[in-house]
């Protein structure tokens, strides 16, 4: 796996974008200077996160998301090589 994180990620199991192996080390999201721990799905690319709103379920019983456009940066949280070792 590459040093750098995706361009676009999901937390959601359905999405083509859902990468488990990326998920499992960790992922850091600075979302226009302000580090975020509740981003759902993101595009560095094309600058956007898509972030829960409250506590609202939609009908399939996943959390409600809106998306919101700004400067995305990512970062794994975990090494490859402390991942490998452990």
């Amino acid at each position: 796996m590459s040093e750098s994180p995706p361009d676009r990620l999901s937390n959601d199991p359905r999405s083509k974008f859902h990468d488990p192996a990326a998920l499992e080390r960790g992922i850091g999201i600075r979302f226009n200077g302000v580090e975020r721990h509740n981003v759902d799905e993101y595009c560095i690319s094309e600058g956007w996160v898509r972030l829960p709103v409250g506590k609202s379920l939609d009908r399939r019983g996943m959390p409600m998301t809106m998306k919101v456009k700004g400067t995305v940066e990512a970062w794994f949280l975990d090494d490859a090589g402390e991942t490998a070792a452990d």
